[in-house]
């Protein structure tokens, strides 16, 4: 309901015209933190904090896993180069998992991003030196340490212990896999991507040219994590699917703008006064006398 500003007529207006102007800066006030509230939400809307990491948010404690199994092939070999290089310039804090058909821990939870880049040149193909002779990756120190299975779930499970040992702040984990996982696994998988929603542990996906049925099955999973189609690395950086969650700053925002907005209604409706008119006083000596006869 819209309130109509009020008149009434008071003899003793110039005393309250202090008071009055002391009201008018107050929904001055209250009207100019309103519209700067509604002015930032809506910056903050259409301009999210992707380009923050593009992986994991500012201030988590997140650790990577990473696949390094036989399905991985020459080109997700490119996909995972181009991603470390990206992580690395992101100057965030990460732990790092790497597995196949098992899972070591090779760097522990806060460790600098910079310690991922010696691990960039195994997945970036040198120039090539001779014609018709196409350039090999070199070789990796992980190449005859894993059988070659893939079992995303053993890479998943030991970063969700780890970070339950640390009892780390915000924890988070980012998995950069093509996410090819086998048979024999998916039931343990099913059920440690259940336990991660239990937990409210974030699950971040890089997908390394995955089949869109496997990206779908992830996607399931993904309540309060991102989507990312890893890039080649002469490709532009891919902005994350987002999954869809309501962001805790936009409910905060709507809920103190309804808070203003109450206030304004309730204690600061127009009120407008002034001396009385000439024909006012006529009318109300007119009046009075009738009132007094009737009495």
């Amino acid at each position: 309901m819209i309130r109509t500003p009020q008149h009434v007529a008071l003899a003793d207006a110039h005393a309250l015209r202090p008071l009055a102007r002391r009201t008018a800066i107050v929904r001055w006030t209250l009207a100019a933190v309103l519209l700067a509230l509604a002015v930032t939400t809506v910056l903050l809307l259409r301009d999210p904090h992707i380009r923050e990491t593009r992986f994991l948010p500012r201030g988590s404690n997140g650790i990577i896993v990473l696949d390094l199994s036989a399905s991985i092939s020459t080109e997700t070999y490119s996909r995972i180069g181009a991603t470390l290089t990206d992580l690395v310039a992101t100057r965030g804090r990460y732990g790092l998992v790497i597995f196949s058909d098992v899972a070591y821990e090779a760097l522990p939870p806060g460790t600098p991003a910079e310690a991922l880049r010696p691990l960039i040149r195994y997945f970036t193909l040198p120039p090539q030196t001779q014609p018709g002779v196409p350039p090999n990756f070199p070789v990796n120190p992980w190449l005859q340490t894993f059988s070659g299975g893939t079992k995303i779930s053993s890479g998943l499970e030991l970063a969700r212990s780890i970070l339950l040992d640390e009892r780390a702040s915000h924890p988070r984990v980012l998995l950069i896999s093509d996410l090819d996982n086998d048979l024999g696994d998916s039931v343990k998988l099913n059920g440690l991507l259940l336990q991660y929603r239990e937990d409210g542990l974030p699950l971040h996906v890089v997908a390394l040219n995955p089949d869109p049925l496997d990206a779908e099955f992830f996607r399931k999973f993904i309540a309060s994590g991102s989507f990312l189609q890893a890039r080649l690395p002469n490709e532009k950086p891919r902005p994350a699917e987002r999954s869809a969650q309501l962001p805790g700053w936009v409910v905060a925002a709507v809920l103190s703008l309804v808070a203003l907005l109450a206030l304004n209604e309730l204690f600061a409706a127009q009120l407008t006064w002034g001396d009385p008119k000439p024909d006012e006083i006529r009318s109300r000596e007119v009046v009075e006398p009738d009132v007094r006869e009737a009495a």
